[in-house]
């Protein structure tokens, strides 16, 4: 995958090339937990599956290190499916293709599921190198990190025999990760019947215009890494439209779909709307002053933002105009985007919420339950402190519940506190310092880990998080830095070497 001379961790690179081949999208794990088993079978590692199919390998320590204290390598299977519109890819089946662009290593038009097959690559590496003096080692995989902590939740009491922990699913350079924020999700349906199109109105003939509103090119990102950083939600960009000219024209909507993950920002909405044809005019004055403001707004980010208001053809149901109505004006309401910063820790985003998905099927496609259509909407809350995290959740609840009939939290996971006394951090620290005489920065992070969830079970557990650079994770630009992994792969050999 990259060339040898490039770097001193070929050995990472190249099993990341064969993780890349193995489909593994969340919660659909199967073939990469076989496939570490069987990478575990191949090399006479000790290795066990449990029923959430989370792996954990053992290895002994090497000689001399046989009376140190264990340590704890975790990285999680799954990836972010996320890919282009263009772009034809059938993320339960189809490889992952990469390319190297000069020191970044890309793939072509999906997410490249670094995070975190880089994590699982370097723990491999790691445990297999016969040169690479260490304690004992356990490594352990989880399943479905990034759409629900389910492999860290039904992680068993005993499972883990170590009391110290090495996260590699960080992705910033020289940093060391000692805290990150709780997460819960909420999600709300609106429920209607749908109405037929009819142009007849007291015997006369109405003509009626069918507009497709689209929003595409944006950089989305991390719903919890990348929320503070100015980006656009393409499914705010579409409401704020609707919500603009709704007084304005008599509108009927027929559909309205944006995002895809929960903890992706929306990169690419639409909606198809109908109005009259004597508002054929006006609505493209409207659009062509929204274009302006939001270009106005976010422009100096979204460098490839795309607005796009076109002609289709007039759609056959519609969602009753009342609910229509609400639904927009309640998706106008619920909050988005960064709500709050740490005080504690400075340049932390503290609260956060993510208006996710929106999600519905155009006419006889509609999505059903119990005989009625719906729509479904997905949002995440992210917060350092608890209290912030239920509070939010409500204040969601609440402007969502303007038009849905139902909506639910979901369990939620918990935050995992910073400890600044920790042996293990003082470790990791000294080991960066040794190799690139240099000072790593020690801070939080407002995405979530599994760490959290390893404490509710292991509550001596010692914990830091680190890894290579990444940019654009969860969204079809992310790149992983070559050096850096080089970087980080030698850092977490120096560490093994000094526990």
């Amino acid at each position: 995958m990259v060339n040898e001379q490039m770097v001193n961790c070929k050995n990472v690179f190249d099993i990341f090339a064969e993780i890349c081949k193995v489909p593994r999208p969340s919660k659909h794990e199967e073939q990469i937990s076989k496939w570490l088993c069987d990478f575990a079978a191949a090399h006479g590692i000790e290795y066990v599956a449990d029923e959430a199919m989370n792996v954990i390998m053992r290895v002994p320590a090497t000689p001399g290190y046989e009376s140190h204290e264990g340590v704890i390598l975790q990285a999680h299977m799954d990836m972010v499916a996320e890919k282009d519109g263009h772009v034809q890819h059938d993320f339960l089946n189809d490889p992952i293709e990469t390319w190297i662009d000069g020191e970044w290593l890309k793939a072509k038009g999906t997410t490249l599921g670094a995070d975190d097959g880089i994590g699982i690559s370097m723990a491999l590496a790691a445990i297999t190198d016969p040169e690479l003096q260490h304690p004992a080692i356990e490594c352990l995989f989880t399943v479905d990190e990034e759409t629900g902590l389910t492999g860290a939740m039904k992680l068993q009491d005993g499972m883990l025999r170590s009391k110290r922990l090495i996260n590699l699913d960080s992705e910033d350079d020289g940093q060391i990760f000692i805290g990150c924020a709780g997460g819960i999700d909420t999600l709300a349906k609106m429920h209607y019947e749908p109405v037929i199109n009819d142009q007849m109105v007291n015997d006369q003939m109405v003509n009626k215009l069918a507009i497709r509103l689209s929003v595409s090119g944006l950089l989305g990102g991390h719903s919890g890494d990348d929320i503070n950083k100015g980006r656009a939600n393409a499914n705010q960009l579409i409401v704020w439209f609707l919500a603009r000219i709704w007084p304005q024209m008599e509108i009927q909507l027929a559909s309205i779909n944006g995002g895809n993950l929960r903890n992706a920002i929306a990169r690419e909405a639409q909606a198809v709307i109908a109005i009259p044809m004597d508002y054929k005019e006006q609505i493209r004055i409207e659009w062509n002053h929204f274009v302006a403001n939001m270009e106005g707004i976010f422009g100096e980010v979204e460098k490839d933002m795309h607005l796009e208001l076109e002609t289709t053809d007039l759609p056959d149901f519609f969602i009753p105009a009342d609910k229509a109505y609400r639904l927009i004006m309640a998706l106008c309401e619920c909050p988005h985007g960064m709500i709050a910063m740490s005080k504690e820790m400075p340049g932390l985003v503290e609260t956060s919420t993510n208006l996710a998905s929106i999600k519905m099927k155009e006419n006889d496609q509609c999505q059903m339950a119990n005989g009625k259509y719906f729509v479904e909407i997905n949002t995440s809350q992210r917060s350092s402190k608890e209290p912030a995290k239920h509070h939010l959740k409500w204040a969601v609840e609440q402007a969502l519940s303007m038009a849905c009939d139902e909506v639910t939290h979901g369990d939620g996971y918990p935050g995992w506190a910073p400890n600044p006394n920790s042996p293990l951090l003082e470790v990791t620290k000294k080991a960066y310092i040794d190799l690139f005489n240099a000072e790593p920065q020690v801070l939080a992070i407002h995405a979530g880990l599994e760490c959290g969830l390893f404490l509710e079970k292991y509550p001596y557990l010692d914990m830091v998080s680190i890894g290579p650079q990444m940019v654009g994770v969860h969204s079809p630009q992310e790149r992983l830095s070559i050096p850096s992994t080089d970087r980080c792969y030698s850092w977490l050999c120096q560490i093994l070497k000094t526990l």
